[in-house]
């Protein structure tokens, strides 16, 4: 059969396809409606940070029906967003903003009423600053916060939601943001990254508890950053390296929720965080998820090294590997997909697999009001042709969410990496569906 002309039809009846995004990356309006700042907020507006701000991003806060409505036009049928912590809790803390919770609700009832289904990611990296100034994640305190943004969203809006998902990457925001600094809140350092990861693993299963009480026929998953990891060669301690890195990017945040703790096997020095434990936290980190989310990209050769501590590992760039990359500098490797979904299956306790993120960035133009953008088209067909394989090898596979619907503020990358299958225009916020787009509506056509 010709990959080219394949359509939706030929996955399972009940496949999911959507979109994936976040908060601080879309919505912009920093100060309006009641929000405070978050930690992205005070992180790329101080002076060191030169890759601009999500102050507007892509002004979603004001153009959320156009772009719902966009992805009811593309013939996607799931949309995933995240809620904005501090524009709910503008204190953190205490009483909600009304204002916030009322953007929400138009958020999912626009969704209901376009016939999209709305997933909620409850935390995306945008922890309230004020929350930040007491340790945010390093403060063990943040059990009782996120628990508190926990139980309010879920009664607040469980009515509606059914598809949960509790956190986004924790080893992204835990690993870039409290140990190499390259992120917000931007600290370095073990003595901030140990804490800050055994708090994140309490809270991914306390938050799937919480949904679970208070909306009993709720989905409730969470995600997981994931790379393919190779050895620069068969020297053993590169393969020993290998070894440790991936443990740290692909086992360290699902292994304590299945109760195997964390991957202290291959990195003895992570026994380091049992400083951090209080009685009973071992059953604490463990949760019956429904599904797991994987969020693919690139993947990673390591290679031997002395820094950093515990781990004596590092990755060696792809541009000094003479491979394709993308505009981030991350190798594109759609065949690490299949991998990743062989090995998060294999766990005992992993019942359902969501692709909860993957996409691919390019220097992108648009010329006479189109973006011909024919190498995402392969991207996708590509990912989409390795979804099957695996569906036919017996993975429990249950959906895909292209990240990203319109390109956004990429974090410490700022603007230039384009994500969307719609194009934007930063400085006047119009969107043009690109080639992909248009390739995605007719691969969805019923």
């Amino acid at each position: 059969m010709d990959f080219g002309k394949i359509k939706a039809k030929h996955f399972p009846k009940k496949f999911i396809w959507g979109v994936a995004t976040s908060a601080y990356q879309t919505e912009g309006a920093r100060n309006l409606g009641g929000k405070q700042d978050s930690i992205w907020d005070t992180f790329t507006n101080s002076r060191k940070f030169k890759n601009g701000n999500g102050n507007k991003a892509t002004d979603f806060y004001h153009k959320y029906e156009k772009d719902i409505k966009l992805i009811k036009e593309l013939n996607l049928g799931s949309f995933r967003f995240s809620i904005s912590w501090s524009r709910i809790f503008p204190n953190g803390i205490g009483e909600p903003n009304p204002n916030g919770v009322e953007f929400y609700h138009k958020v999912i009832d626009c969704c209901i009423a376009n016939g999209i289904e709305p997933w909620i990611t409850l935390y995306h990296w945008d922890l309230p600053q004020v929350l930040q100034n007491m340790g945010g994640w390093t403060n063990r305190e943040i059990l009782n916060w996120f628990s508190h943004y926990a139980e309010f969203c879920s009664r607040e809006f469980g009515p509606k939601v059914k598809k949960w998902f509790v956190l986004n990457e924790p080893m992204s925001f835990i690993g870039l943001g409290y140990f190499m600094g390259i992120h917000a809140p931007g600290k370095k350092g073990l003595r901030f990254f140990l804490p800050a990861a055994h708090h994140a693993t309490l809270c991914q299963a306390e938050g799937g508890r919480i949904l679970r009480k208070n909306i009993p026929d709720a989905q409730i998953g969470t995600t997981f950053s994931c790379s393919v990891v190779r050895p620069k060669n068969i020297w053993r301690r590169h393969v020993n390296a290998a070894k440790r890195l991936d443990a740290l990017l692909n086992r360290f945040f699902i292994e304590p929720a299945l109760g195997l703790g964390y991957p202290t096997d291959v990195i003895p020095g992570l026994k380091r965080i049992e400083k951090y434990y209080q009685p009973g936290d071992e059953e604490r980190m463990k949760f019956d998820f429904d599904f797991i989310g994987i969020q693919y990209y690139f993947r990673i050769v390591a290679q031997y090294s002395l820094l950093p501590p515990i781990l004596f590992a590092n990755q060696i760039p792809a541009e000094k590997r003479n491979v394709k990359i993308n505009n981030m500098g991350m190798e594109i490797y759609p065949k690490g997909l299949l991998k990743m979904l062989e090995k998060f299956s294999q766990y005992e306790g992993v019942k359902e697999i969501y692709i909860s993120e993957s996409g691919v960035c390019f220097d992108e133009e648009l010329l006479d009001g189109k973006v011909n953008d024919k190498n995402r088209i392969q991207y996708l067909k590509k990912t989409f042709k390795i979804c099957r394989k695996a569906i036919k090898r017996g993975i429990n596979l249950k959906g895909y969410f292209i990240w990203t619907l319109v390109d956004n503020f990429e974090w410490a990358d700022g603007f230039k990496p384009r994500f969307g299958i719609v194009y934007n225009n930063f400085q006047t916020q119009k969107r043009t569906i690109k080639k992909s787009g248009l390739w995605i509506k007719e691969f969805l056509k019923k």
